[in-house]
């Protein structure tokens, strides 16, 4: 069972990407959407509500993009979360009363429990983690950092 939607989750993979390949530089949605074969079409709402947010900034002319707002250690997962779940509840929905009544109160309960603990978990982190496992930059033995 996956407890985040598909709009969390390209939020954040979103997010951590720009961190990755960012280096002074915006990200254009284009690299983005083509690094994770994803029309771009498809990630363009969650970069906007990622911009409204304060977590990405937005760079306007030829060589545009998204870049981050704030430092990676001041980015927590479960304000990435957050800003993506409100985008997907801009949508209308309308529930049966047993399901609004009865299950949505537990639902809404195990939910926060889990964003509290996204809240300890950094983009710093994600973006380690990233590193680690042979994703965007490395150090090579010097120092540097290359692709």
């Amino acid at each position: 069972m996956k407890l985040l939607p598909r709009t969390a989750r390209f939020a954040l993979m979103a997010t951590l990407d720009v961190a990755l390949h960012a280096r002074g530089r915006p990200v254009s949605s284009k690299q983005l959407a083509a690094r994770h074969d994803l029309p771009p079409r498809r990630l363009e709402t969650v970069l906007q509500a990622l911009v409204r947010a304060g977590i990405l900034k937005s760079v306007r002319g030829p060589a545009g993009g998204y870049a981050l707002a704030r430092e990676r250690r001041r980015l927590s997962v479960g304000e990435i979360v957050r800003v993506a779940l409100r985008a997907e509840e801009e949508e209308p929905d309308v529930a049966p009363p047993l399901l609004s009544a009865v299950l949505e109160p537990i639902i809404a309960e195990a939910e926060e429990s889990a964003l509290r603990q996204l809240d300890d978990v950094t983009l710093d982190d994600l973006h380690a983690r990233a590193v680690t496992l042979g994703f965007g930059e490395r150090a090579d033995a010097s120092g540097d950092f290359e692709i």
